[in-house]
């Protein structure tokens, strides 16, 4: 009997223990580096999430850094992490696109359920953009000329089925035009494309765009986004023009599915506080990149990124036919 009660008491002491063990384990996260990994090159998504990656570690404890695992729209980075324990310290920093478009277009190793969404931290807008020197001062102007010659006018942007990819076809269908689509190798490619002259029109991000338009040398006909964009406060949305089509970028940052919860709501809150103290240091940074900075928690985050997976997998299907 003392030996079944010493034996009891043995496993009441060793189960406190374990609960302990893991309460400790999570209050101890992070004791090492952070790093973030971005499937692109660097220029693009890595400067848009800078500004929070530099002012998180005050809350953390911890250093975040940037490993560039650019390839196959972004889905070499993200595979990366899918297939990377599970435990915080390797995050995938990317748009929706390689998370929720790519595994439709690619044979992947991943689907946007192998993560574990942290938070989103900015969104900006697609903007559908041609040369100042262009005729075209609307996008009525443009639809109007591709009715004209079906598939003489050509646009470009970062890739075959990327985002903007999908968007401009998706503005295509909705205008019931054909346009002679040039994949690029990024964006910025693309508009350096459509500023020479080689191509009539770019689907792009803000981000490589918004400086060549301010230096006029380029024109935004319209956004893709609900609501016209603060830094472009002239330029129409599609919708407005008639065009049912709107999506913007949304970036955040992910983690491999099984990621401990306690790990992404520390991750969470460092990004919260973030956005309370350092609101006028975001704007001012992210504003000069066209993004707009906006902090989105885990729960949101995941069902954006399950409505747009739902939405990209439909639409894939039909460019594909």
């Amino acid at each position: 009997m003392k030996a079944a009660r010493f034996f009891g008491m043995f496993l009441v002491v060793i189960f406190m223990f374990s609960i302990g063990g893991e309460s400790l384990a999570a209050e101890k996260y992070p004791t090492k580096p952070i790093q973030i990994v971005i499937g692109f090159a660097p220029g693009d998504t890595d400067n848009g999430l800078r500004p929070f990656i530099e002012k998180m570690p005050e809350y953390l404890g911890q250093p975040m850094t940037f490993v560039y695992k650019p390839g196959a729209s972004g889905s070499v980075g993200a595979a990366f992490v899918a297939s990377s324990k599970p435990d915080g310290y390797t995050l995938v920093g990317t748009s929706q696109s390689s998370i929720t478009a790519v595994p439709h277009t690619q044979q992947v190793s991943y689907t946007w359920e192998s993560f574990a969404p942290v938070c989103s931290l900015n969104d900006a807008p697609y903007l559908f953009v041609v040369n100042s020197n262009s005729p075209w001062k609307t996008i009525k102007e443009f639809v109007a000329d591709a009715k004209k010659e079906p598939g003489k006018l050509s646009y470009s942007s970062s890739g075959t089925f990327g985002l903007p990819h999908i968007v401009g076809e998706m503005f295509a269908k909705a205008a019931d035009i054909k346009l002679n689509y040039i994949p690029s190798q990024g964006s910025t490619p693309a508009v350096t494309a459509v500023l020479g002259g080689h191509i009539n029109a770019v689907s792009t991000p803000s981000t490589p765009a918004l400086a060549h338009i301010k230096a006029g040398t380029l024109r935004p006909l319209a956004v893709f986004t609900k609501d016209r964009i603060k830094a472009l406060p002239d330029v129409p949305t599609f919708l407005e023009m008639g065009y049912p089509v709107s999506l913007a970028v949304i970036t955040g940052l992910l983690a491999p599915k099984g990621t401990p919860k306690e790990v992404i709501d520390i991750l969470n809150d460092a990004a919260k506080k973030v956005f309370q103290n350092y609101e006028a240091f975001l704007t001012e940074r992210e504003e000069k990149l066209g993004l707009t900075p906006r902090y989105v928690g885990a729960a949101e985050y995941t069902a954006t990124l399950k409505a747009n997976n739902e939405l990209f997998s439909k639409f894939i299907k039909e460019l594909k036919k």
